[in-house]
């Protein structure tokens, strides 16, 4: 098993903390007493890294293959334009969470804030996963051009477990959604339906592995359905949204 290098991140200034830990490139490292320090592992391309504490924005950034671990909350941007790689996080994440990610996974434990999952894209084999665990805040999925948002909603099963807006935009992927709620505040160029059995062919092996990375048994998610949310491509405010944009 690879030696892991622990940084004390107590009081230090966030660019001399990147600093230090760009100086670690290729080792596994614990990042202990983090608060608030920005742009942690950008590009980070391999190694493992856990967070102890809470990073700020833009955590992850350019992410390009590395796997980072959060034991605490993240702020907002968590994941931003990501290629490829891994993010955990033990807690919940802020707004903008897989801001245009193009590839790789977040897994988010609680709830993110507003616009989780704008700009996600795809590109062949490259899709992007953004599965989490608690409820999401308004413009769920702005603008999605591809990928897969999977919501759980735990804990919040007598509501929609979505803020406003959710799919604004959205021309491409897929967000699923666990809920028996009628959909809140959905724009009219978007498509609600039952998962069906390739959709749940698709998901399942995302929820087995946010349930084993949060210990949380699986079927305590299958108490509710799957809903989907997709662009309805062949709706007439689709057909304009395209036409204008």
């Amino acid at each position: 098993m690879s030696s892991v290098v622990t940084i004390n991140a107590r009081d230090v200034e966030f660019q001399v903390l990147n600093e230090k830990v760009v100086q670690k490139a290729g080792e596994n490292l614990r990042l202990e007493n983090v608060l608030g320090q920005r742009f942690l592992a950008a590009g980070r391309d391999k190694g493992n890294i856990e967070i102890q504490g809470t990073p700020g924005n833009a955590l992850g950034a350019y992410l390009n293959g590395a796997n980072l671990t959060v034991r605490g909350n993240a702020q907002d941007a968590t994941g931003d334009t990501m290629n490829a790689g891994t993010v955990v996080i033990h807690g919940s994440s802020g707004d903008a969470t897989g801001y245009a990610m193009r590839g790789g996974e977040i897994f988010v434990k609680g709830r993110v804030g507003h616009r989780a999952g704008i700009h996600m894209k795809a590109y062949k084999d490259n899709v992007p996963h953004l599965v989490i665990g608690g409820r999401a805040g308004s413009f769920l999925g702005e603008y999605q051009a591809g990928g897969v948002i999977v919501l759980l909603g735990l804990g919040n099963e007598d509501v929609f477990p979505v803020g406003y807006y959710c799919g604004t935009g959205m021309h491409g992927g897929k967000i699923f959604i666990r809920t028996a709620q009628p959909p809140v505040g959905l724009p009219p160029h978007v498509r609600f339906r039952a998962a069906d059995a390739a959709d749940s062919a698709l998901i399942r092996p995302l929820v087995s592995r946010w349930c084993a990375l949060f210990s949380v048994p699986e079927e305590t998610v299958y108490t509710q359905p799957f809903q989907v949310l997709e662009p309805d491509t062949e709706g007439a405010d689709a057909q304009h949204y395209i036409a204008n944009n």
